[in-house]
């Protein structure tokens, strides 16, 4: 489809896919052909590592605009992933499910929301998903820019007179890559490898996590080890992950242990500690808040894990990470940044498409992966640490 500049009436549709021969500034030019905007909406209706993998998005827009206020629609239960973004001025919750309520309470509480949207007086909205409750959002907006996605299932004359400016999604990159050609469509200038994402906490979650280690015992470094993940697919075997642990602590390290509440992820690291049976291993599974879980990753010298989450909020805060990957697009999860070594279950056997998955399975899929090459990226990941804080300490 052929692109149309701001202003007619044509479908405008960008395939990222083609933008090195068909450049974005022919496409919308919409930066450069209207005043800056003063205020911006960002929709991300979706997961919580969705959601964290937008963060470039914020970061892009304050340094491009200065004095730009960027807001954030999300879903409620992932808003502990933005409330403490330096980047944001505000950050709407969007209930669902048994969260949203029932009846006309329902209905009164999310008229709210989109009123209190409309006084925003947003210049631009850009929605990142196809979600129809973003797109009331965008509509009542009255935002002059209004981006969404050219995606089949929502082929519908609303959907793109909600949506004058469109992008068609491409997942040959990784998933900030596919967020921030949304910001080159519009000819805003990003440098995906100079646009980490930002998972912050507040110095109370500090204070809490410190708390909560001194209480258990561990004092100077450690490693923390999230072997969850809220689809257990992705999880690897139990005595694996166990003899890592164990391996770790006759070396020496203090690990720390941490999950969600979930009580089959509670199970699973109990499990594990009986396994281990040694007083360096501690448990805070289930204790901490998103945001404390990101100051306990920030203190550690290495994380460890699945694909999941903490993975990406380790990768954002910059903590050196080993991660596991079961039946996952790789190239479009792994970790957003320059310190993880991934080790694929792919690469030790046969494995099971992503698009195949159940993901309600109770069935693991990361049992290819031997221990030993864990172990190996373990040493490796420690090497380089511990060299580079002698380094600073020296200095």
């Amino acid at each position: 489809m052929s692109g149309a500049r701001v202003g007619e009436k044509a479908r405008k549709v960008y395939h990222p896919a083609n933008h090195e021969s068909r450049p974005v500034t022919n496409e919308f030019m919409i930066a450069s052909a209207l005043p800056p905007p003063k205020r911006v909406l960002v929709i991300r209706l979706q997961n919580h590592g969705d959601v964290l993998l937008t963060t470039p998005i914020f970061t892009a827009l304050k340094r491009h605009f200065p004095g730009v206020e960027v807001d954030a629609l999300v879903f409620s239960e992932t808003l502990p992933m933005l409330v403490a973004n330096p980047a944001l001025t505000r950050v709407w919750p969007l209930p669902r499910g048994k969260q949203a309520g029932r009846g006309l309470g329902r209905v009164i509480a999310f008229v709210k929301l989109m009123m209190g949207i409309r006084r925003r007086h947003y210049d631009w909205v850009l929605h990142l998903n196809d979600q129809w409750s973003g797109a009331f959002a965008a509509a009542i907006s009255g935002a002059s820019v209004r981006f969404g996605y050219e995606v089949e299932k929502r082929d519908y004359w609303l959907w793109r007179k909600i949506f004058p400016q469109r992008i068609v999604p491409t997942f040959a990159g990784h998933m900030v890559e596919k967020n921030l050609d949304v910001l080159k469509a519009l000819g805003v200038p990003v440098d995906p490898r100079n646009l980490p994402c930002t998972m912050a906490f507040s110095s109370q979650d500090a204070t809490l996590v410190r708390q909560k280690l001194d209480d258990a015992g561990v004092a100077g470094r450690y490693i923390l080890v999230h072997p969850t993940s809220r689809w257990f697919f992705k999880c690897w075997e139990d005595d694996r992950f166990a003899e890592v642990i164990s391996a770790l602590a006759a070396s020496g390290w203090q690990v720390v242990l941490t999950s969600a509440p979930d009580q089959r992820e509670l199970d699973l690291v109990g499990g594990l500690l009986r396994r281990v049976n040694n007083p360096k291993v501690v448990s805070l599974a289930g204790q901490l808040s998103l945001p404390a879980l990101a100051a306990a990753i920030a203190g550690s010298t290495l994380f460890i894990g699945v694909d999941s989450v903490p993975m990406h909020m380790a990768a954002a805060l910059g903590v050196p990470i080993v991660a596991l990957f079961g039946p996952t697009h790789v190239h479009i999860w792994r970790p957003w940044c320059d310190c993880a070594e991934v080790i694929h279950a792919a690469d030790y056997g046969p494995l099971i498409a992503p698009n195949d998955v159940d993901t309600s399975t109770d069935e693991r899929y990361l049992a290819n992966i031997p221990v030993q090459p864990v172990l190996d990226a373990i040493w490796r990941q420690l090497a380089r640490t511990v060299d580079q804080k002698e380094v600073i300490d020296a200095a």
